[in-house]
């Protein structure tokens, strides 16, 4: 196949910060992105419907000329978050999920939940509108092995919340083992999750191989080759509740490249042109346009977009920059260690 037509993707996790750096990365993925669930993990964070509002509309203030692109906003759920203003933000259109951080599990995260049960008003509204709740899985307890978090927050955490709450909807974001797959293909229903690229392509012998990599260091950090090959298999089946949430998180590279750096990997420049390598390997790209474009709509309850974009599989190698220059400073693009082919056309 040297080229394949799809419905314009949308990315179901994205961080595209504020300021001089969401000016300077927002185009890559208004580039080829439809829609984006945008995370709400701001300094201060977005914890209100009024929060949200004003930072889609520097969103929208910082989006290149003639793009259209649409985000989809998320509220940073705390402790002290109001059931009230959440149905509010729902009733209008402008949230589309509440997002659970484990406090201290990411990239400031610190103001996220420590006690579920003080947080369970705001879930139980949630359950009764049908808003969907985005999780980090992770616990982040100093006795728990980094490795293990996603499966233990699955035992500790999720299962019980659902279990008490059925009614639920939730994302299981950025999924990294076979436990948090064979936990979504167990459940019955209300229940998916979304799947990063580069959690398609690296293990963790990525990160420290030959020495230590900071730029495929990630939260979740990446885990053994057995759980890649899970998630590729979850990606490339066409499974409805399987999902593209890039979870594309830039950070200018001295917050990278020091003695306790910062998480994150920026990718969305290149997802797509990864995507199609990662699909072609897998002999699926028949099934790339519903993992990009089809599934993530169908679970938020939205229209595919009816736009199409255009994947092209060409002779030499497509060249993406190693860097991009932001106003806060240059922030690197992942490698995924292969020569790319195909382009966006």
């Amino acid at each position: 196949m040297r080229s394949l037509t799809i419905r314009r993707p949308d990315d179901w996790h994205l961080h595209l910060r504020d300021g001089a750096m969401l000016e300077g990365v927002v185009g890559d993925t208004s580039r080829h992105f439809a829609r984006a669930i945008i995370m709400p993990n701001l300094v201060p964070p977005v914890v209100t419907t009024a929060d949200a509002r004003a930072y889609r509309e520097r969103i929208m203030a910082a989006l290149p000329k003639g793009d259209r692109f649409e985000p989809l906003m998320t509220l940073y759920l705390t402790e002290d978050t109001n059931p009230d203003d959440v149905e509010e933000g729902k009733k209008s259109g402008l949230i589309t999920a509440v997002k659970l951080y484990p406090a201290g599990a990411t990239t400031n995260s610190h103001g996220g939940v420590r006690d579920m049960a003080k947080a369970m008003p705001v879930l139980e509204r949630m359950a009764k509108i049908g808003l969907p709740l985005c999780v980090h899985g992770e616990v982040t307890t100093p006795e728990v092995d980094i490795f293990d978090r996603e499966k233990v927050f699955i035992d500790t955490v999720l299962d019980p919340l659902r279990r008490k709450l059925p009614e639920l909807k939730v994302t299981m974001e950025h999924l990294t083992t076979s436990d948090g797959i064979d936990y979504i293909r167990s459940a019955e229903r209300n229940i998916a999750g979304s799947i990063t690229t580069h959690h398609l392509i690296i293990n963790r012998n990525a990160i420290l191989v030959g020495g230590i990599k900071p730029h495929y260091y990630c939260l979740p950090v990446a885990k053994r080759e057995s759980h890649r090959l899970a998630l590729r298999t979850a990606a490339t089946s066409g499974d409805r509740r399987f999902f593209l949430g890039t979870d594309s998180a830039p950070h200018v590279d001295p917050l990278k490249e020091c003695a306790c750096g910062c998480a994150g990997i920026y990718t969305s420049i290149n997802t797509m042109s990864c995507l199609a390598h990662v699909f072609e390997e897998e002999h699926a790209l028949d099934k790339l346009e519903a993992f990009a474009s089809l599934n993530g709509p169908a679970w938020y309850g939205l229209a595919p977009n009816t736009e199409t974009i255009t994947l092209v599989r060409r002779e030499d190698a497509v060249d993406f920059p190693a860097k991009i220059e932001t106003g806060a400073g240059p922030v690197t693009v992942f490698d995924p260690m292969f020569p790319l082919h195909w382009d966006v056309e």
